[in-house]
């Protein structure tokens, strides 16, 4: 079992910057992925941003080249740093973790929603 919980989330202007955390607990050794989603209303989630126990990341386009994941392993947490925020970035953000044999395809995990584990989300708002 892992639980995961997310912090970081909050009202921002637009042009802004956050940095969200996600604590994860219990049985995260091995090889694994670990990444951010997140769901706007009405949308379908998506993945945003993922990280393998390889180090190997992948962006959603949308996010690239402003948005930055990073884990530190020492305190068993994710983060992500977001910067240049727009209006569009406005949505619930989920961590979640998925044990994998193979963390060389974390990459490709990130147009999926099937991971084991998710955290209950942090709001993030973008105001123009």
């Amino acid at each position: 079992q892992v639980q995961l919980a997310e912090s970081g989330g909050d009202s921002v202007q637009a042009g802004g910057s956050l940095r969200l955390s996600c604590t994860a607990s219990g049985n995260t050794y091995g090889s694994y992925c670990i990444a951010w989603f997140r769901q706007a209303p009405g949308k379908e989630r998506e993945g945003v941003a993922v990280i393998g126990s390889d180090r190997r990341t992948r962006y959603a386009d949308s996010v690239k080249g402003r948005f930055t994941i990073s884990q530190d392993n020492a305190k068993n947490t994710l983060y992500l740093l977001m910067n240049s925020l727009t209006p569009e970035d406005t949505a619930m953000y989920y961590c979640a973790f998925r044990p994998t044999a193979s963390a060389w395809r974390c990459p490709d995990f990130l147009e999926r929603t099937d991971f084991t584990y998710w955290g209950q989300g942090t709001q993030v708002t973008v105001s123009s």
